[in-house]
């Protein structure tokens, strides 16, 4: 018992001596791995998930949006040249370098993958300042066709990993160069080897409760005498704006559909400046309709019919449906339902064709019978004709799109659309409807000509285009309240009247997911090997530093009896 006090009074000193050094060491610790942590990261971009959606309860699409692996380059091993195991990789996969053959293969064989990253050139991004025209580069075009091969194989499987796309630019290329060149060596970035490890944070996808889509309409309500107690007949001029795509978040359709809606707004804005006049009034109501469920077999035409009242619908004389106008060369086609013998139907043909020759344009007419049984709707004016309403679709397009198809996609860009050949469009629909209206049929008159007040205005569809080639318009994802909406309800309202907008759940089979967008951040880690030694020199300096502290201020007995094992309880106690 005389020993206790003694010990009391030495553990003391050394205890307060030991709190403050291992402060210090945890301290400095914590800041040597807050240093070696900040300078791991490398850059941050953003990314936009490969879509995600079911056809009657089958799964298609990414089914997963989280990531966090390693990145690779390729499929196979440069050392082999066999399939490498990638369950942990992310592959990061330039479209210029893509070898579809490959991928086709992979993805058909469902191999392990830990993600994808497909890297878009530059001049497909919404923000690229390309400017589309008649003349296009061939690489460019090269690559359409490889985006148009791509994006149908990707949106019609189920992919159980994410898939996401990017943008090339100056960061992301340089961190590709460095995984080729680790990859060069044979050997896969892993935790024990280093290279780049890509981290994606996104809660995992939901389904889009009770997809919405919204149709607006407005009247251009034609001169009625005061005795003609009958009704007016009516010509409807309808668009669909909405758009689907690999990846929703780049959906644009600057050519399917965004130049039908342009050609649409500019035809309403030339009317309203005829029909301010009742000395120019026609005798024909118009009514324009832009629709959404486009690529969902125009289920939102379908809904927007069924709204009208069916004396309304009774008095439509014929529809023109306006689809993918904006980069042909000379040649369209007016495509059909009802047999080209039909009255109305060579009526429509051949005024379009009249005044088509006078632009030196050349009009073709197709005819597709209607299936009844078949809930395929390939073209717009079908859903008129399977109420008997006479309509014809004006598109570039030779043959009908299958589902899906051409419904504006990731190469669907503004670079490709030439808004000279939607101004050849307006005038085309503008002056056949024109004759129409006003009984012009071959008399020499051109109502819509270049220089006069009623010309078409190139400003106005290059503004409106424009703005449609950078905004997505995949239809679940808009709500009746979107910018884009109001920004289209009014554009009407400004050059027609009783501007309405419906609001609709989409119909059908189709069910959609959301987590659209991402941010991708770009580490660079260090091997383990690298970490172990990094953690044995730290701990060496620690402790060599701790033990010149305690020799210095309580001498090499202090610091030996710090590692001696303490006295037992029973010892303490006798």
């Amino acid at each position: 018992m005389a020993n206790s006090p003694k010990k009391v009074q030495i553990s003391k000193p050394s205890s307060v001596l030991i709190d403050p050094l291992y402060s210090s060491m945890i301290t400095l610790l914590i800041l040597l791995m807050a240093c070696v942590e900040i300078c791991d990261a490398v850059t941050v971009v953003d990314v936009y998930r490969l879509v995600q959606y079911d056809i009657g309860g089958v799964p298609f699409g990414s089914r997963l949006a989280s990531l966090n692996h390693h990145a690779g380059s390729s499929l196979f091993s440069s050392s082999s040249g066999v399939a490498a195991d990638l369950s942990r990789t992310v592959l990061i996969l330039p479209v210029r370098e893509l070898n579809l053959t490959f991928i086709k293969e992979y993805i058909a064989q469902r191999k392990p993958l830990g993600g994808l990253l497909l890297l878009l050139p530059p001049a497909f991004s919404p923000n690229s300042d390309s400017v589309g025209g008649t003349d296009h580069d061939s690489a460019k075009d090269l690559m359409k066709e490889v985006l148009v091969e791509l994006e149908q194989l990707l949106i019609h499987v189920n992919i159980p990993y994410p898939v996401y796309f990017g943008f090339e630019d100056d960061s992301i290329n340089t961190v590709l160069a460095d995984v080729k060149k680790n990859d060069a060596t044979g050997q896969l970035a892993t935790a024990t080897t280093g290279g780049y490890k890509l981290v994606v944070a996104v809660p995992e996808p939901k389904k889009v409760a009770s997809p919405t889509i919204v149709n607006i309409q407005g009247w251009l309500p034609g001169l009625k005498v005061d005795s003609d107690s009958n009704q007016l007949p009516t010509i409807a001029i309808v668009a669909s704006y909405d758009t689907f795509g690999a990846a929703p978040a780049l959906s644009m359709g600057s050519d399917s559909n965004g130049s039908g809606v342009v050609a649409l707004l500019e035809i309403a804005r030339l009317f309203s400046i005829l029909y301010s006049n009742p000395r120019s009034r026609g005798r024909y109501n118009l009514l324009f309709g832009l629709t959404s469920g486009g690529p969902y077999n125009y289920n939102g035409t379908y809904k927007w019919l069924r709204s009208l009242d069916q004396r309304q619908r009774e008095t439509i004389d014929y529809a023109i449906c306006l689809n993918s106008i904006g980069s042909f060369d000379n040649d369209l086609w007016i495509h059909v339902s009802k047999p080209p013998e039909n009255a109305y139907i060579k009526q429509i043909f051949e005024g379009f064709s009249n005044v088509a020759e006078e632009l030196g344009l050349k009009v073709g007419l197709k005819h597709k019978k209607i299936n009844i049984s078949n809930t395929r709707v390939a073209w717009e004016h079908e859903q008129f004709s399977r109420l008997r309403v006479t309509a014809a679709t004006l598109s570039e397009l030779s043959v009908a799109p299958e589902l899906l198809q051409s419904t504006g996609g990731l190469s669907d860009s503004r670079h490709f659309v030439d808004e000279a050949s939607i101004s050849r469009s307006v005038k085309l629909v503008a002056e056949s409807l024109a004759r129409h209206i006003y009984d012009l049929k071959g008399k020499d008159v051109n109502i819509f000509a270049d220089n006069s007040s009623l010309a078409v205005n190139p400003s106005y569809i290059r503004s409106w285009l424009d703005l449609l080639s950078t905004t997505p318009r995949v239809a679940p994802f808009l709500s009746k309240t979107d910018p884009l909406i109001m920004a289209l309800k009014k554009e009407l309202a400004d050059h027609t009247i009783e501007v309405n907008v419906q609001q609709e759940v989409l119909d059908g089979i189709f069910t959609f997911y959301d987590s659209t967008t991402g941010r991708l951040h770009i580490y660079q880690v260090v091997s383990v090997t690298f970490d172990l030694l990094l953690l044995l020199v730290l701990g060496s300096y620690l402790i060599v530093l701790f033990s010149f502290l305690v020799i210095t201020t309580r001498g090499l007995d202090d610091l030996i009896s710090l590692f001696r094992r303490p006295p037992s309880r029973k010892v303490k106690t006798a």
